[in-house]
């Protein structure tokens, strides 16, 4: 989970839209799968399935690092509303693991965000 910065409610629809393609693309680069993302206009959730060799916070760098940039470019003058500072995400994110518990339960729940309109 990334939260965006001051947990401001920053991102549309169109944004998560836009995310979603910049993920699955950092996502390729790295190997990993992109199994389900979404979120709501202050924080995502992505479900990603990647093997042992993949460095996760080299991961959650560029999937953050990544997105904040072409959000930055795609859509300044909305994010200049809501954000300051030069800061897209948080600092922080949240990764949990899910042996064992069933994927349709976790895509389930990501699926349940209230996305913006």
């Amino acid at each position: 989970m990334f939260v965006t910065k001051y947990r401001r409610g920053a991102l549309t629809k169109s944004m998560l839209e836009r995310l979603r393609q910049v993920f699955m693309e950092v996502c390729e680069d790295f190997g990993v799968m992109l199994v389900e993302m979404d979120g709501e206009d202050d924080h995502v959730h992505l479900l990603v399935e990647f093997p042992p060799t993949v460095q996760l916070s080299r991961l959650v760098n560029s999937l953050k690092g990544v997105s904040s940039r072409r959000l930055r470019q795609e859509y300044a003058s909305h994010i200049k509303r809501h954000l300051w500072g030069g800061h897209f995400w948080s600092r922080s994110y949240f990764v949990g693991t899910c042996g064992g518990a069933p994927l349709s339960v976790l895509a389930d729940y990501i699926n349940s965000q209230k996305t913006p309109s």
